[in-house]
């Protein structure tokens, strides 16, 4: 299993009813979250790990004046458990220790087996060789990107060989064709060795270009664009300028081309763009990363050579 903390932050997501997604929060962060639900609207938690794994996730469901259910499950609806609890703290300390994989994390609690309907089994994929490939071909060059979730990839293998007259793979076979490709990547990245990665280095310099006064941005929109259009609504107000990579970069950087980043200044001015640029290179420098610009504020900036190995969250 991954390291369920790293500097503090722990391994999971947490999603809410409201629809906030809260990547790597602290045991703080999570707690504050368990103590707000109630409200309308913001009701319950869905906790899952970083990577995600199928039917593996800890939940809890709170109204105002009333208890809180937890609920937990390992494997699949014949391993889903649940328990009422009168306050906020023993939920609370079981979530934390779930999310360290404390092995007695669940101790001390009055857990039920909830019986729950099992799904009808689901009918092989009906494809012949050419369309399978295709289909397979594109969600592993989607995982390898390292971007999409679970759900996502899901969508992508049910629509994608959707024609006027033929809807070839269901709702249920797409979830289980991404699922099993999805396990062999995680499978996969166990054997990562290093502690860093060239994607989370990337990561690493865009937060300290954030925290200097540009607005970062990773996988921003589909192209440039639509990234151009969108990245003066995507930070803080008083950003200085920004730099950013869009979603057919990160794909060009997972088949091994590199990544193109797009960069300037929100006031217009080669000057401004030119001196932006020499932060994002000097940034992404300090961080282990090789660069390629010759100074021109015309010119993308590109990180190569770059093992594309992003670790999957989902």
């Amino acid at each position: 299993m991954p390291r369920a903390t790293v500097n503090g932050m722990l391994a999971i997501t947490v999603e809410t009813e409201n629809g906030q997604r809260h990547t790597r929060a602290t045991a703080g962060q999570l707690a504050g979250l368990v103590r707000r639900i109630g409200g309308e609207g913001d009701r319950f938690l869905v906790v899952q790990r970083i990577p995600d794994l199928p039917d593996v996730f800890v939940q809890v469901w709170h109204d105002a004046g009333g208890a809180y259910t937890l609920e937990y499950r390992e494997g699949g609806p014949d391993r889903h458990f649940g328990t009422t609890l009168e306050g906020p703290a023993p939920v609370i300390a079981a979530m934390t220790g779930w999310a360290r994989a404390s092995e007695d994390w669940n101790a001390g609690l009055d857990w039920e087996r909830l019986d729950l309907e099992l799904p009808a089994p689901v009918p092989p994929l009906e494809l012949d060789d050419e369309d399978r490939g295709l289909l397979e071909a594109r969600v592993r060059e989607v995982i390898v990107g390292g971007c999409a979730t679970r759900e996502e990839l899901a969508e992508l293998a049910e629509d994608y060989l959707v024609t006027a007259g033929s809807r070839p793979v269901s709702p249920e076979q797409a979830r289980e064709l991404t699922d099993r490709m999805w396990l062999e990547r995680v499978a996969e990245q166990a054997a990562w060795t290093e502690e860093e990665t060239d994607p989370e280095r990337i990561s690493r310099a865009f937060a300290v270009l954030e925290a200097a006064g540009l607005t970062a941005r990773e996988h921003f929109t589909c192209c440039r664009s639509c990234g151009q259009s969108e990245i003066g609504g995507a930070g803080a107000p008083g950003a200085r300028g920004f730099v950013y990579f869009h979603s057919q970069s990160t794909e060009a950087a997972a088949a091994g081309h590199g990544l193109t980043l797009h960069y300037g200044g929100f006031d217009g001015s080669p000057d401004t763009t030119t001196s932006v640029g020499r932060e994002v290179v000097a940034a992404l420098e300090r961080c282990g990363l090789s660069v390629e610009w010759d100074g021109d504020p015309g010119q993308a900036i590109t990180v190569t050579p770059l093992d594309w190995r992003k670790r999957l969250v989902g």
